[in-house]
C-alpha cells in the first residue's frame, strides 16, 4: 500500500483515523501499531514477520544492554544486538548483490555458481534496521532510557507515516511522545496541509515528469541534449517524489500528534556539497553523522584522518542506498567532494561566490546520473551523451516520451524548487500585512484553505487517472 493511492487515501486512512481518535488515549499505541501492521502486511506478510522478529530482538537487547553497559558485557551485548541488526540487513538486501560480484569475478554468473534462487527485499528494511541500530546505542550512550513497554517500541519501529520510506527517527526524539502529545485541530490542519502538499509533488510532478528520466535512461546512447535532459529530470523526480513522501510522512504524523523533525530544506539551493547534505535526506545525514562518522573519530584526529573518515561514510551510505557498485561509486563520489571541501575551506567561502550554486548543483547533478543509472555501463553512457559524442538533437523515437505535459511539468519543477526559500516563509508565517480592518488577514485566513482544497481536488483526479506508481525510496 501506498500513500499516493486510492486504496490508502479513501480507505486506509480514513478508517485508521476513526479507529484512533474512538481508542481511549492509553490504548492508541497499540492501535497505531494494528494499523501499521495491516499496512506493511498489505504488501506481504511472510515479512511482516520479519519485522516483528526484529522488534522482540532490539526490545530484549536493550533491556540486558541496559542493565549491564556498567561493565565489559554491556559492550559485548551492543555489538551482538547490532551484529543482529546488520545481519538481517546483510542477507536480504546484499546477499544477492555479493552472490553476483563473487560470480562475475571468476567469469561466471549466479546460476553458474549453482545458485537458482533470488532474495526478495523487504521494503523499508534498511529505514527500520537504522531505527534498530540508533536505539541500542543510544541506551548503551544513556541518550534515552530502554523502554518496558513493548507495544510503544512496536509501534515507534512500524509507525506506518514513515515505516516504508524515512524520515530515520529515534526512539530518544518520540519516547516522550508516546507517552503524551498534544492534539489540537490546528495540528491536525498543518498535518491535513502537509499531506495534501507532499501528495501533490507526488502526483502532480514527480510522476509526469518520470516518463522523460526512464525513457532516456533506458534508452542506449542518447544525444546531447536528451543526456542533460534525462538527468534534470530525474534530478527533480527524485526531489518531489522523496520530499513529496516526506511531507506526507510528518503530516500524517501530525494528524496523530507527533512531531516529526523535517527531512528537507530546499536542498537545490546549496552552495556546497557540505551544505547540500545538511539539507538533503537530513535524517539519514543526521544519523551517518552520529553514529558512523563521529565514533569514527570525526575531524578529531588530524586532517588526513578526516578526510578518510568523510569518504568512508559516504561510501557507507550509498551502499546503504542499494547493493549495486553505482551506489557506491555514488556515495564516494560524494565523499570525495566532501573531503575537497574540507581540505580547501570552500564550504566555508561558497557563500559569498557566485558560482558556488551552479557549481553545487552541477556536481549534484552528476551524481545523480550513477545513482539512478542501472549499472556503470550505462551511466558512462549518459556522461558520454552529456559530452556531446552521441549526436545532438532529439532523437525520433524518444518523441514519444518527452510529451508538452511531461516539459511543462518539468519546469514548474524548477520554478518551484528556485522559489522554495520564499515558499516555505509563506507556510511557515501564513500571515499577510493586515489593513486598518483586518480584511487582509480574513483574506488570508479564507485564502490558504481554498488553495489547499484546489490542490486537494486536482490531484485526487490526478490520481483517479494515473497508473499505480510506488515511490523511488522504496527500493531502499
Amino acid at each position: 500500500m501506498v500513500f499516493s493511492s486510492e486504496v490508502f487515501v479513501f480507505l486506509f486512512l480514513p478508517t485508521f483515523l476513526v479507529a484512533y481518535y474512538a481508542t481511549p488515549v492509553a490504548g492508541r499505541s497499540l492501535t497505531i501499531l494494528i494499523a501499521s501492521y495491516i499496512f506493511y502486511g498489505w504488501w506481504r506478510m511472510d515479512f511482516l514477520a520479519l519485522l516483528f522478529a526484529t522488534t522482540v530482538w532490539v526490545y530484549t537487547f536493550a533491556i540486558v544492554i541496559e542493565r549491564n553497559r556498567e561493565r565489559q558485557t554491556g559492550k559485548i551485548l551492543l555489538t551482538l544486538g547490532i551484529s543482529g541488526c546488520l545481519t538481517v540487513l546483510g542477507i536480504f538486501k546484499y546477499l544477492n548483490f555479493f552472490i553476483d560480484s563473487f560470480a562475475a569475478l571468476i567469469g561466471t554468473d549466479a546460476e553458474g555458481l549453482g545458485v537458482h534462487w533470488r532474495l526478495i527485499l523487504p521494503i523499508g528494511i534498511s529505514f527500520y534496521v537504522f531505527q534498530s541500530i540508533s536505539y541500542l546505542i543510544d541506551v548503551y550512550r544513556r541518550d534515552t532510557a530502554a523502554t518496558r513497554n513493548f507495544i510503544d517500541l512496536a509501534a515507534y519501529k512500524a509507525l506506518f507515516p514513515q515505516l516504508i520510506a524515512g524520515p530515520i527517527l529515534r526512539f530518544k526524539d518520540l519516547a516522550d511522545q508516546f507517552k503524551h502529545r498534544e492534539h489540537t485541530l490546528q495540528k491536525f490542519a498543518d498535518g491535513t496541509a502537509l499531506f495534501v502538499i507532499g501528495l501533490a509533488k507526488k502526483v502532480l510532478i514527480a510522476d509526469p515528469i518520470a516518463p522523460i528520466a526512464d525513457s532516456i535512461f533506458s534508452s542506449p546512447h542518447p544525444t546531447l541534449i536528451e543526456a542533460w535532459l534525462g538527468s534534470i529530470a530525474y534530478m527533480m523526480q527524485l526531489y518531489f517524489d522523496f520530499s513529496g513522501y516526506s511531507d506526507m510522512a510528518i503530516g500524517l504524523g501530525l494528524m496523530i500528534g507527533f512531531r516529526f523533525a523535517p527531512n528537507f530544506d530546499a536542498p537545490y539551493l546549496s552552495r556546497s556539497i557540505t551544505e547540500f547534505w545538511r539539507k538533503w535526506h537530513i535524517s539519514l545525514s543526521n544519523w551517518l553523522r552520529d553514529y558512523l562518522y563521529i565514533p569514527l573519530g570525526g575531524s578529531r584526529h588530524g586532517p588526513i584522518r578526516t578526510y578518510v573518515n568523510l569518504i568512508l561514510v559516504m561510501l557507507l551510505g550509498g551502499l546503504w542506498h542499494g547493493a549495486n557498485w553505482t551506489f557506491v561509486l555514488w556515495g564516494g563520489w560524494h565523499g570525495g567532494w566532501l573531503a575537497v571541501e574540507r581540505a580547501t575551506g570552500w564550504n566555508r567561502i561558497a557563500a559569498s561566490r557566485w558560482i558556488a550554486l551552479p557549481m553545487t548543483l552541477l556536481i549534484v547533478l552528476l551524481g545523480w546520473v550513477i545513482f539512478r543509472a542501472e549499472n556503470v555501463f550505462v551511466a558512462l553512457d549518459l556522461y558520454t551523451g552529456m559530452l556531446g559524442f552521441n549526436g545532438l538533437w532529439v532523437r525520433p523515437e524518444q518523441l514519444l516520451d518527452i510529451t508538452h505535459e511531461g516539459l511543462l511539468t518539468l519546469a514548474v519543477g524548477c520554478v518551484i524548487v528556485a522559489s522554495e526559500p520564499y515558499l516555505v516563509v509563506l507556510e511557515r508565517t501564513n500571515v499577510d500585512l493586515p489593513s486598518a480592518d483586518g480584511s487582509a488577514t480574513a483574506r488570508q485566513s479564507i485564502a490558504v484553505p481554498l488553495v489547499l482544497t484546489l490542490l486537494a481536488t486536482v490531484t485526487v483526479l490526478k490520481l483517479a487517472e494515473a497508473n499505480h506508481s510506488p515511490f523511488l525510496y522504496f527500493q531502499f
